[in-house]
């Protein structure tokens, strides 16, 4: 043991080795053959953005573009210090020749203007007019005019915000601009992504967030902002110990413009809306292409790829496509994409994309050195069996929206019950709300989202249904639609519906004993393991609209409804099918008080419990609609 325990080191010492070799061979190469240089870019209303260009030495022939555009800094600044390219898959495109052009966005770093987040797009600017969309188009007119030996071809691409970027400047109809890349695109911060999902404030990633990036920026500045000096690394306790959202509030002061924005929208109004940019996708031109990309598991816009190619797929009349593989965020373009916590993955998904993917996408369109006759129009990682498939469309022609019921005594099963009354109940304690995985710790953890929910289906505020074991593989390819009956006891509550894979109980991953396999540490138990497959919360206030909420009438039963993201999962005959639901994901989601109040203004003394019966009966038979792949 201890000869095979020394053998594992040695070899993830020699792979080290190799990566470090690579880097600084990578490195040199960089710096011996490009050159950086700092402009300030005009935009039409006089402004000027801040922007690095990484030049090749080479000019025996002419470079193609490649854009990012950002508000979390071009740093390192100076033109003698490099962006370390050589570190990520950007140095592919460097060995390419690429132009590379990193922009400070309008008002943040070291770009002039004023800083308006997720800016709306203004399809009808006139004269100086400017918003994300034109400030792209001025950008790029100037690069295909004055730096030299370029192509006149221009590619954008960009994780996160940088996502938001990306799709926005496909809006932007620049002649030369002809693929743009939207990965994990920050696309509704009010239905899903990052801050919101179903109205419900995701406060952990908010707080964490805007208590450093939000602060004003008076000039431009290569600092960047302190965060919130938290008095304990327990989220948990901190999160709790605040008391509520209003307080939240108080902590952060009233110098942070979109927090205080967000307070004064608490439903889906106008405001909101002038922030989706599905709204306006129909303005992607023909001649721009779009891959959008992201990751199955992603804690922050798992949302924003799947509904960003949807609307672009409705909207638009372009070439669009998607790939979707069993990342956290942004893990596709860093580390191996072969595990997730506890979970593997089998391969090396991140390198796949990356040469297989988005390489010939941008090769295609930029060089005209590559074919995409090859890239489908999605390509999905399906969890469970751990392999990528191809389709002609998302979601599959062949799916095939089925309900799986639940069932009396935490059943769950593929048939409509038949009892006359039945219910489960639990107390929702929004003093003792559920927390969103079990070990203590301060930043929101990236692994939640394939977590083992063994924790959670221990507490008495969390109701487990589960089918009996598979005696055949279900593959699910689609949108899963969360479809209660409910009565509760106050006038709001949230609901949050998990969908797990049950794992056997002599389940063990090749090359392991028990389970995981973490070098050093032991073996995770994955015998009986409940990986999260896909989890998501329902505000219920806004169960029949968003942009009006209604409260509840005591003791009723009333149907709440909605969707949760897209799943990509085959549960392997051997295992099983389980839903949890519950009423709090905490810290993670703010609180209900559970009343009928803006949650915004609530105070302490506001949140108290709730009885919540979720039914299950010939009446009233609540399901779970999954998209079961044919």
């Amino acid at each position: 043991m201890r000869k095979l325990f020394s053998t594992i080191l040695l070899l993830f010492f020699l792979a080290s080795v190799f990566a470090q070799t690579l880097n600084q061979q990578d490195s040199a190469w960089i710096r011996d053959n490009y050159i950086k240089k700092e402009i300030m870019i005009p935009m039409r209303d006089g402004i000027k953005l801040f922007t690095a260009v990484y030049i090749p030495k080479n000019n025996s022939e002419q470079h193609p573009i490649l854009m990012n555009r950002t508000p979390y800094s071009c740093a390192p600044y100076g033109e003698n210090n490099f962006r370390a390219f050589w570190d990520n898959h950007w140095r592919y495109y460097m060995r390419r020749n690429y132009i590379i052009v990193l922009q400070d966005v309008r008002g943040r770093w070291m770009s002039e203007g004023e800083f308006v987040d997720v800016r709306p797009f203004n399809p009808n600017k006139k004269g100086i007019e400017f918003d994300e969309a034109s400030d792209t188009y001025d950008a790029i007119d100037w690069l295909v005019k004055n730096i030299p030996n370029n192509n006149k071809k221009v590619g954008i691409f960009g994780i996160s915000y940088p996502g938001f970027y990306s799709t926005i400047a496909a809006l932007s109809n620049h002649p030369s601009l002809v693929a743009v890349s939207p990965q994990a695109p920050v696309t509704d911060w009010f239905m899903g992504d990052d801050f919101h999902h179903n109205g419900a404030f995701f406060q952990m990633d908010g707080f964490a967030f805007y208590s450093s990036f939000g602060k004003p920026r008076p000039k431009p500045t290569t600092v960047g902002s302190p965060g919130f000096n938290f008095p304990t690394r327990d989220a948990y306790k901190f999160y709790l110990e605040a008391g509520s959202t209003k307080q939240l509030a108080k902590l952060l002061g009233d110098s942070i413009a979109f927090w205080q924005e967000m307070y004064k929208h608490p439903n889906y109004d106008d405001w909101w809306k002038a922030r989706n940019i599905r709204n306006f996708v129909d303005h992607v031109p023909t001649h721009t292409a779009t891959l959008v990309v992201g990751g199955l598991f992603d804690a922050e816009d798992c949302f924003g790829a799947w509904r960003t190619y949807e609307a672009i797929e409705k909207k638009a009349k372009n070439n669009n496509r998607i790939v979707m593989g069993p990342w956290y965020h942004g893990q596709w373009s860093r580390g191996d994409g072969s595990s997730l916590g506890n979970v593997k993955f089998g391969s090396n998904t991140s390198t796949y994309y990356q040469n297989e993917i988005e390489l010939p996408f941008f090769m295609h369109h930029l060089e005209g050195k590559a074919s995409v006759e090859s890239l489908a129009e999605a390509t999905i990682f399906f969890t469970g069996e751990n392999k990528w498939r191809n389709f002609a469309q998302w979601p599959a022609a062949n799916v095939q929206m089925t309900p799986m019921y639940l069932q009396p005594n935490g059943a769950l099963s593929w048939n409509k019950p038949t009892v006359a009354k039945s219910a489960t109940e639990y107390i929702s304690d929004p003093a003792k709300p559920v927390p969103y995985t079990e070990d203590v710790h301060f930043s929101r953890t990236i692994a939640y989202m394939t977590d083992d929910q063994r924790f959670a289906n221990r507490r008495t505020d969390v109701l487990s249904f589960q089918t009996d074991v598979l005696t055949d593989d279900v593959t699910l390819a689609g949108t899963v639609i969360a479809d209660l009956l409910t009565s509760i006891s106050t006038t709001d509550a949230d609901f949050v519906v998990k969908l797990i894979d049950v794992f056997p109980s002599d389940f063990t991953y090749p090359g392991t004993t028990t389970a995981a396999g973490r070098l050093g540490g032991g073996s995770y138990p994955m015998g009986d393991y409940q990986m999260l497959v896909r989890g998501e919360v329902m505000r219920g206030r806004f169960r029949n609209s968003f942009e009006k909420p209604q409260a509840f009438t005591p003791n009723k039963v009333e149907k709440v409804k909605f969707e949760l993201p897209d799943v990509a999962h085959t549960f392997q005959k051997g295992h099983r099918i389980m839903i949890q639901i519950q009423s709090s994901w905490f810290p993670l989601v703010d609180r209900n008080p559970q009343q009928f109040v803006n949650i915004y203004e609530a105070d302490a003394k506001d949140y108290i419990k709730s009885k919540i019966s979720i039914w299950h009966d010939a009446k009233n038979s609540s399901s779970i609609v999954l998209p079961v792949l044919k």
